[in-house]
């Protein structure tokens, strides 16, 4: 005679699914959402975060032309992301500490990089990791910058200073066992650490969907003991707002926090070639287009006659002209040989590093 069960497990699993709504300040449709904290942003603020916007996506634009040129290194197109990014950089202040993934070079010339040196970075020479930035070079291996965020949030701790350590991933990063070391380390000690996942549908080629069958990425924080939500990440304000109140309430002695934003990379995954039309459709991308952050802050901004088109196409232009100075500037430094990155390899160079460098100095020479 069968008994019923202690347990009821697909009960549990439906639960998994009743997930708060994200968090919107302005819709799809530049519908104002939350008018108490709308109003809490001044024009000029407001102005301010479209310019940022732009700016991203300009430097996205002649950035990718120079890649196609040969004139840069590795690159990861953010298109589509600027409101995540900017909005979440612009809450945080100079004396916090970023640890960039290599899709963040845009938040980390805003955070004091120029963008000569992010140009550096790219190609792989030295002087792309000697930026004035509180931060370290932007991590390549997926979900490390996680651990490397708890370890300097130990530090700011033990310091007692005012700062946060704030880091970036994307929705393929969660599935990496250093997101969740870095996350439940910081978790044990109330580190004052901010992770930021950035859900941008893809690692590389693989949807979402197919990577974890968590319902959302925030509960993967929940183990971990850390507070977390999902914003709209294509709507700047709720990014900019979600992570102020994140950082705040970090430095409170509270522990640290993740914040899931919903967003899309509208390209290729990097500059190295991979075609997104190989794994994603048309009809599956085009309402992403249709939430684009710029088109949302555009109608809110025109509708105040804060903003018009011929004031747009000047900044793009100007900030276009911008980073064609700062490819110059990336351009006129003599480009680094294989020996001198061997020689920094190590302190004291071994016998087999000794042989190396002497075989490459002999080829370089002639």
């Amino acid at each position: 005679m069968a008994s019923k069960s202690i347990v009821d497990f697909a009960k549990i699993k439906e639960d998994l699914s009743d997930l708060p709504k994200q968090i919107q300040v302005v819709d799809e449709n530049a519908k104002i959402i939350d008018q108490d904290v709308f109003k809490s942003f001044s024009d000029d603020q407001l102005v301010e975060f479209m310019k940022k916007m732009v700016w991203e996506r300009a430097l996205h634009e002649q950035t990718m032309n120079f890649s196609r040129q040969g004139r840069m290194g590795f690159y990861a197109p953010t298109a589509g992301e600027e409101a995540t990014e900017m909005g979440t950089v612009m809450a945080m202040e100079k004396q916090d500490y970023l640890l960039p993934a290599y899709r963040d070079i845009p938040q980390l010339i805003q955070h004091g990089a120029t963008v000569t040196e992010a140009y550096w970075w790219s190609r792989g020479h030295v002087r792309g990791n000697e930026f004035s930035a509180r931060a370290l070079m932007p991590q390549i291996i997926i979900g490390a910058a996680y651990l490397e965020t708890a370890g300097v949030a130990m530090g700011l701790k033990k310091n007692g200073e005012d700062a946060i350590a704030f880091t970036y991933t994307g929705d393929g990063g969660t599935s990496q066992g250093d997101s969740y070391e870095g996350m439940n380390f910081a978790g044990a000690y109330q580190l004052p650490a901010l992770f930021i996942v950035q859900n941008n549908g893809y690692a590389i080629s693989t949807p979402r969907k197919k990577q974890t069958a968590a319902v959302a990425l925030t509960q993967k924080a929940i183990a971990a003991g850390i507070p977390s939500v999902q914003v709209d990440g294509m709507d700047i304000l709720a990014c900019y707002s979600v992570a102020k109140a994140a950082r705040e309430y970090i430095l409170a002695g509270n522990g640290p926090v993740m914040i899931e934003t919903l967003t899309n990379r509208y390209g290729a995954h990097s500059s190295a070639g991979d075609d997104p039309s190989r794994y994603r459709t048309k009809e599956e991308q085009q309402p992403w287009l249709d939430r684009d952050p710029l088109i949302r802050m555009r109608k809110i901004l025109t509708d105040k006659n804060l903003w018009s088109q011929e004031q747009e196409d000047k900044l793009v232009e100007e900030y276009k002209n911008s980073f064609k100075e700062a490819i110059k500037e990336a351009d006129a430094v003599e480009p680094e040989k294989v020996s001198d990155m061997l020689k920094r390899t190590f302190e004291v160079p071994t016998p087999e590093l000794k042989a190396e460098i002497a075989e490459f100095e002999e080829k370089e020479s002639k």
